[in-house]
């Protein structure tokens, strides 16, 4: 490149200026104002170089608290993966992509703490109370008249609990009888709201749709996105947003070859970053059961009080190379296979119960070539690097050879 256009491209000197001096090339110059005019770009150069290529790193904010990664918190059996012929059959409204221009992302503490026998700590009850009766309005159940109750054992069974537990010389564990969840049960329709801040409603009866709706495990996308704008128009009350936008969300298969897919609303919003807060907090989701009826429905209202602050993330380029150098959390039980198998990026939060920090990843779909099934479904596992600048986190992800 030359000098000239190097400096066009860092918009350090004006077009027209370089078009002056081309024209004026042939043009007899003062000897001393051509040895000034060369020490003048040599400066800028300099500059510019010193902009591009720093001597030191970039300053960061210094007052943000240092986060630590909690790594085993899959919470389940078997690993995080997804089967599809194609990448392109996975997917989901995330307001997220690689041209977003984003530099910093809220991080959130979790509230809840949790012992070594998973016992929680910390819930707030006065606002787990105020959300059940605010799900309950919105079903259209009049607050007043309902009766809210607990999930506490009774008495009886506690004693048989304790029997069990003294029967094999261990003392039942602190906290273990403590209630977990709030519950209001009326006109039929349980809503039970937990420690996560959860709101799960049973209908009971099942619901049915009309029969022009495929409600069902193996609806195809069309199908589903049909039964999303009815569920969005029929329980818009419930959903409660101001601009609810459908994640039609999966398209994995099982090992039958049956495809599936998800119904989940966020409220969509002009502010990109409120936005992917809604995504993937402020969330309500139904469910259909066997019979392809109406039968449960979820509110997810995670308590996000403790902002930590606003963090610096990484671009997605930079989260690959942490993962191609083994910066990842993964419950995926082969070695990574390499760059060339990386088919999908998506910048999500971890929100799970047992997150210490509620914090933003890049989480890479990479094939997973040990795992191909004859019938040409390929496996899809989910590998994750942190998002947050790697200055801030304390104990940066290094895989050991081990799964989590």
């Amino acid at each position: 490149m030359r000098g000239n256009d190097f400096l066009e491209k860092m918009g350090l000197i004006d077009p027209a200026y370089v078009e002056a001096a081309d024209t004026a090339t042939n043009k007899k110059k003062n000897p001393w104002m051509q040895w000034g005019a060369i020490a003048a770009c040599f400066a800028v150069i300099v500059v510019a170089a010193t902009m591009l290529f720093p001597h030191d790193e970039p300053e960061l904010p210094s007052d943000l608290p240092m986060l630590s990664i909690s790594e085993n918190t899959s919470g389940g059996m078997g690993y995080e993966g997804y089967m599809a012929y194609d990448i392109s059959e996975l997917v989901n409204a995330n307001p997220w992509n690689e041209e977003s221009e984003i530099s910093a992302l809220p991080v959130y503490q979790n509230l809840l703490l949790y012992n070594e026998y998973y016992i929680a700590s910390g819930a707030d009850f006065d606002k787990m109370r105020e959300f059940i009766l605010d799900v309950a309005g919105r079903l259209g159940l009049d607050p007043s008249n309902l009766t809210i109750t607990d999930n506490a054992l009774s008495e009886e069974e506690k004693q048989q609990i304790t029997k069990k537990y003294e029967a094999g010389g261990v003392v039942v564990p602190d906290g273990f009888f403590d209630p977990t969840a709030l519950i209001i049960e009326a006109d039929g329709i349980k809503i039970e709201v937990d420690q996560t801040m959860t709101a799960t409603i049973h209908f009971d009866p099942v619901v049915s749709l009309p029969e022009e709706y495929n409600f069902t495990h193996y609806a195809s996308y069309a199908d589903t996105a049909a039964v999303a704008d009815y569920l969005k128009s029929e329980y818009r009350e419930l959903i409660g947003m101001a601009n609810p936008q459908v994640n039609i969300h999966g398209g994995d298969y099982n090992i039958y070859s049956q495809q599936s897919f998800s119904i989940e609303f966020f409220d969509a919003d002009d502010h990109d970053i409120k936005q992917i807060i809604n995504y993937n907090f402020n969330r309500v989701a139904f469910y259909c059961d066997d019979n392809g009826k109406l039968f449960l429905a979820r509110v997810f209202q995670p308590d996000l009080s403790k902002k930590m602050g606003d963090y610096p993330i990484i671009s997605s380029g930079k989260a690959k190379e942490l993962l191609l150098n083994g910066n990842y959390l993964s419950t995926v039980p082969y070695e990574f296979p390499g760059a060339e198998f990386i088919k999908k990026v998506e910048l999500i939060y971890r929100t799970g119960g047992y997150e210490a920090y509620y914090m933003p990843y890049y989480r890479f779909y990479v094939e997973l070539p040990e795992a191909e099934h004859e019938n040409g479904l390929k496996d899809y596992g989910a590998f994750y690097v942190p998002a947050v600048e790697g200055t801030y986190i304390s104990n940066m992800p290094t895989w050991d050879g081990s799964f989590n």
